[in-house]
């Protein structure tokens, strides 16, 4: 017979747990297709909003400095060389920044919307096996690997098809250009441009949706678990069924030492007689109402009795009070209004025996 182990079927759905450790490791759901379609459709929107200015801006940098050294005749000596570069650096700079910060802001988004805020060292630490050629070979023919390959194929043909489409579709615009000016032309050219990524966008974001289903199939495929690591999870977290067992079975016998250690102290025993005992103890400086020092049933009973006996202590049969008592009582709490009158009647039976020794 085969060990029992971590093998056998996956069929149990992931634990909290076991969710939770996967994300540490940097194992999440996530579609690398769903950034790259939303991040397309962002910097051709963006390219296309702000795409006028930006050519403005770079139009009056560029006639700027050709004014200001060609065409007033200036010499330009060879030191400015260095500091001309760094001031057009830097207009190149602020001229791109909105643009590179609509990326920046739309890569992190898309990956926000996905996983949420995730740090993982675990991710970043080297794994031997990846060393292993015969673990290699198994991901390179893997349905992962396969996946990915027909996946690459389909993206190739998509991006194809619309972008012929619409190149097609816009050759005709393109003639315009010819009998435009400079101006009109770029606008004419970058409308084009932003219409094609824009359609190539949206074309890769249908994609997108659908392998976005394929990795959350397959990332709740592979968390899946085997009833095995179900128990072994459960008896880390919960500890082994059998240790605890004992573990309460000790404190249940600690308990019941230090019970019958209150039961010489009690003033009384009430019995039913043989299926229950209650010790009582009324001490009116600590307490208002006397209090169930210990309490059993059969062998327990039996035991308080024969304690109470060795020990002096006055047995009082009275089924109704003492079965009351050991129902509606915890051990240390006080006796409940209900049963005052009969535990009083009691006591004070008690006591006149005490005083009659």
């Amino acid at each position: 017979m085969a060990q029992e182990g971590s093998g056998g079927e996956r069929t149990e759905k992931a634990t909290p747990k076991k969710r939770k450790d996967a994300r540490e490791r940097g194992q999440v759901r996530k579609s690398n297709e769903l950034v790259t379609a939303l991040m397309m459709l962002l910097l051709f929107g963006a390219l296309r909003m702000l795409g006028p200015g930006m050519w403005e801006r770079i139009a009056n940098f560029l006639r700027a400095g050709l004014s200001g050294q060609l065409f007033m005749g200036d010499a330009l000596d060879a030191g400015e060389v260095p500091r001309l570069m760094t001031r057009g650096s830097i207009e190149l700079a602020w001229i791109m920044l909105p643009f590179l910060g609509v990326a920046f802001i739309g890569a992190a988004g898309a990956n926000l919307l996905q996983v949420g805020f995730l740090f993982s060292s675990k991710a970043l630490s080297p794994k031997m096996d990846r060393l292993n050629p015969l673990k290699g070979l198994q991901r390179i023919f893997s349905v992962r690997t396969l996946y990915e390959l027909l996946k690459s194929i389909v993206k190739i043909i998509i991006i194809g098809y619309v972008a012929y489409g619409r190149y097609m579709a816009a050759m005709e615009r393109f003639g315009q250009t010819v009998w435009q000016d400079p101006a009109q032309a770029a606008e004419l050219i970058l409308l084009l441009i932003t219409d094609l990524g824009l359609s190539v966008g949206l074309a890769l974001l249908v994609m997108a949706g659908l392998d976005y289903f394929y990795q959350w199939w397959r990332y709740e495929k592979d968390l899946r678990m085997t009833k095995y690591e179900l128990k072994l999870e459960y008896k880390q977290q919960e500890g082994d069924p059998q240790v605890k067992g004992r573990i309460k079975q000790k404190q249940r016998q600690m308990a019941a030492m230090r019970m019958m250690q209150a039961v010489p102290e009690a003033d009384v025993v009430i019995t039913n007689p043989t299926h229950y005992a209650v010790a009582l103890k009324y001490e009116e400086a600590k307490a208002s109402a006397p209090i169930v020092t210990a309490k059993g049933q059969d062998y327990l009973a039996q035991r308080i009795k024969q304690i109470a006996k060795e020990n002096g202590v006055e047995l009082v049969e009275n089924r109704s009070v003492a079965q009351g008592l050991y129902k509606m009582c915890e051990i240390g709490s006080e006796v409940p209004f209900e049963l005052y009158q009969a535990v009083a009647e009691i006591l004070a039976y008690v006591y006149k025996l005490k005083k009659g020794r």
